[in-house]
């Protein structure tokens, strides 16, 4: 998800994930930072991974690249840490830069720092910084800004969306050991932090940093922002990575509506747009002079049911609801086949991913079973709130209210604007929401602990929190697999999400504009990588 709303308390866990997954052989191996072997992120790491290789030799500069975006609101956001809506999460982007980053194929790869590395414990982590980074401006970050940036985003009295996963992070022995060193400090193991301090939303700012003067480290540097409108950027030509980014301006304008975003690059106002609805795939083809992007994801677009609340409160209504969704007809009508089937569980490139659980198949027959049993036998009538938040929502709520009348289940839609505007979707009781991939335990720590700052489903189940909890601070990779397997089973059966599908990402953008690449992380035009991209020598 985004991630979105207004963050809640810092909950009360979350960890890091191991083993293999068969699926996995196709995309290589994915974000396993684990101790002690945690040295994934040591110096040795291509720190230019993220951009994957590059097909050119000298492209052309300059130009303003104009870029469409699904959704943004009034409440949009510019703050490093609390990006909302898909709009947001393409600013801090291009304004910030990471200690680390995931790559095409989502490993986790050095950002802003040379080495990232873990004590034998995995309880210390020492973070050293490359040489000549500057902030925009020209002023030089130092581990005084890491140390800066770890102690916002984690302020018990004002917590950030990046909060909810370093719980466990000693904010009063963060300590800068010299320029360009920093020491990071948790109560116990924290295995998992290269791929924690690689969201979106853990840039590094200056110490001092003012949100309504943003500076970062980022390719681009801010110049305009109208929120729920458009937001201008220029060129960072004293970038850390050189040579990028090559378009003088990024313009980045919000398209809530879906039919709007189409039409403004079929009529040339925009360069490219994120999430080109699966149906328009064609109609895109059609135009000699535009292109599409596919990216296999690890996205997911879940339906939310509120656990604690009529008549999710039920097991059994949840197992229901799960065994009414025919998944292949849900992909190839919401998606246009543009995606995989799931299995009601997250994390699909995670390495203990748990890929032996019984592939869940539609069953009406039993859901009226259990819904009978949950004193439904009636019937039953509930309200699902959809938006278009992301390509295949709106779709999918249309499709389950089709099937859901197999088993005597009454869905009316209620379709609303500003769908996350002051974190009221997570009242809804039957909703919707999507999410970019991650592994399960960061996963875990956004939307699963009973105080995670996007707990939608208002999950609060005692043993799925002890055991998540110790496998957070288990090194041993083979002991924290089991217990990570444990919670993921326990959230297949009584967990209040329907997980349908992975959907393959589509964007659309002109021929004239070279290097998007795939990205499976699940985040639009290369997870928004706009410092990597040119316009075409006319």
């Amino acid at each position: 998800m985004s991630s979105r709303g207004i963050p809640g308390p810092v909950p009360h866990s979350p960890g890091r994930t191991p083993p293999t997954r068969r699926e996995l052989l196709r995309y290589g191996a994915v974000g396993a930072v684990v101790a002690p072997a945690l040295a994934a992120c040591g110096s040795t790491a291509d720190p230019d991974a993220f951009a994957g290789k590059k097909d050119y030799a000298d492209p052309r500069r300059g130009g303003r690249l104009r870029v469409g975006i699904a959704g943004g609101s009034a409440k949009d956001s510019i703050d490093a840490h609390l990006a909302t809506d898909n709009t947001d999460i393409a600013r801090v982007y291009n304004l910030y830069d990471r200690l680390t980053d995931f790559s095409l194929d989502y490993k986790v790869v050095n950002s802003l720092a040379e080495s990232l590395e873990p004590n034998a414990k995995a309880d210390v982590w020492t973070v050293t910084l490359r040489k000549g980074l500057t902030f925009h401006g020209g002023a030089p970050v130092t581990a005084e800004d890491v140390v800066f940036s770890l102690a916002r985003i984690t302020d018990p009295d004002d917590p950030k969306t990046g909060a909810a996963a370093m719980p466990l992070l000693d904010r009063d022995k963060l300590k800068a050991v010299d320029d360009r060193t920093a020491e990071i400090r948790f109560s116990e193991p924290m295995v998992h932090l290269p791929e924690v301090l690689a969201e979106y939303y853990n840039g590094i700012v200056p110490k001092g940093y003012d949100p309504k003067k943003p500076i970062g480290t980022g390719p681009f540097r801010f110049k305009e922002f109208e929120p729920g409108v458009r937001s201008l950027f220029v060129r960072n030509g004293d970038h850390w990575r050189d040579g990028e980014p090559f378009v003088d301006e990024l313009e980045i304008i919000n398209f809530p509506d879906d039919t709007a975003r189409v039409n403004a690059l079929l009529g040339g106002q925009v360069d490219a747009i994120s999430q080109l609805p699966h149906s328009q795939v064609k109609v895109v083809h059609a135009y000699d002079h535009l292109d599409v992007l596919e990216s296999e994801s690890g996205m997911w677009l879940p339906f939310t049911m509120r656990v604690d609340r009529a008549p999710f409160d039920d097991e059994r209504v949840r197992q229901a609801f799960r065994l009414i969704v025919d998944r292949q007809q849900m992909v190839d009508q919401a998606l246009s086949g543009y995606g995989t089937v799931a299995n009601d569980i997250y994390g699909r490139y995670d390495p203990a991913y748990a890929d032996d659980l019984p592939q869940r198949e539609q069953d009406i027959a039993k859901a009226k079973e259990l819904l009978a049993d949950a004193g439904h036998g009636d019937g039953l009538e509930v309200e699902l709130v959809t938006a278009e938040i992301n390509a295949g929502v709106v779709e999918a709520a249309e499709v389950f209210a089709e099937q859901a009348k197999e088993a005597g289940v009454t869905v009316k839609l209620n379709r609303v604007n500003d769908f996350f505007a002051e974190g009221q979707y997570l009242e809804y009781t039957f909703s919707q929401d999507f999410w970019a991939a991650r592994n399960y335990l960061s996963q875990a720590a956004q939307c699963a602990f009973e105080n995670s700052p996007f707990n939608e489903t208002h999950w609060a189940d005692e043993e799925w929190t002890e055991i998540v909890t110790k496998a957070s601070a288990t090194v041993d990779d083979k002991e924290r697999n089991k217990l990570l397997r444990q919670a993921q089973e326990i959230e297949y059966e009584r967990g209040g999400y329907i997980i349908w599908g992975n959907p393959t990402v589509v964007d659309a953008f002109s021929k004239k504009v070279k290097g998007f690449k795939p990205f499976v992380g699940g985040h639009p035009l290369t997870a928004y990588g706009f410092r990597q991209v040119w316009f075409e020598d006319e």
